[in-house]
């Protein structure tokens, strides 16, 4: 799996395909995120981003070899295998983009309350933070998983239900990923720093069973 892994990730990289879903992510960070803004509302905006461009990253990871190279691993490693190296790199992307915008937080955001009357520790806040990004990444990596190939291989399909499925888990109440982003903005209103365990556990154990299936379907559809 280490080899498949790296291989991955070389893909990846030379492929340049990371560079739309990274400049999503910086472009709204822009737009959500200012300096002097209070730290936990910042937080949660940066979290709330990460989950789109996960599902992205997984689109991305998931078709990026050409077809006889993909062939050839599947004979080489398992179509199974294969196809949880893609995911697995997919999701480390979006863990690494979203750790360095809550560490971008962390050192520009006001560690107040909203209404700037009392004061947030920043250390716990930055661990709220980073297992909030780590809750969106591992859901938004569900939606990818889910998705698009091999359960969904139209490329117009894929990419509508994928669009549609991070807005629909970003927003809706019952969705982790969403318990996780408004933990962090309704402590802002009091100060009060809120560890998403349960959020992210949730989100865990989705993640490992939507990225189960789409192993599975793949391993079937080879």
């Amino acid at each position: 799996m280490i080899a498949l892994l790296r291989y991955q990730v070389a893909l990846l990289v030379r492929s340049q395909r990371w560079l739309p879903p990274l400049l999503l992510y910086v472009a709204f960070m822009g737009i959500g995120v200012q300096a002097g803004q209070p730290i936990l509302d910042s937080f949660g905006f940066a979290a709330a981003g990460v989950l789109p461009v996960a599902a992205w990253m997984v689109r991305v990871c998931v078709t990026n070899e050409p077809a006889a190279a993909r062939a050839c691993a599947a004979a080489a490693q398992g179509p199974g295998r294969v196809h949880l190296a893609g995911v697995l790199t997919a999701l480390g992307a979006a863990v690494v983009l979203g750790g360095a915008g809550t560490l971008f937080v962390a050192l520009v955001g006001d560690p107040r309350s909203a209404d700037g009357r009392v004061g947030v520790p920043v250390a716990p806040a930055t661990v709220a933070g980073l297992l909030a990004a780590l809750a969106c990444a591992l859901l938004g990596t569900a939606v990818g998983a889910l998705c698009n190939r091999p359960l969904l291989r139209r490329p117009g399909w894929a990419v509508l239900s994928t669009a549609l499925a991070a807005l629909l888990v970003s927003v809706v109440g019952a969705s982790p990923a969403n318990a996780a982003v408004s933990g962090l903005v309704n402590g802002s209103r009091s100060g009060t720093v809120t560890m998403p365990l349960l959020p992210l556990a949730a989100t865990a154990v989705l993640t490992a069973g939507a990225t189960a299936i789409a192993c599975v379907v793949s391993s079937r559809r080879q």
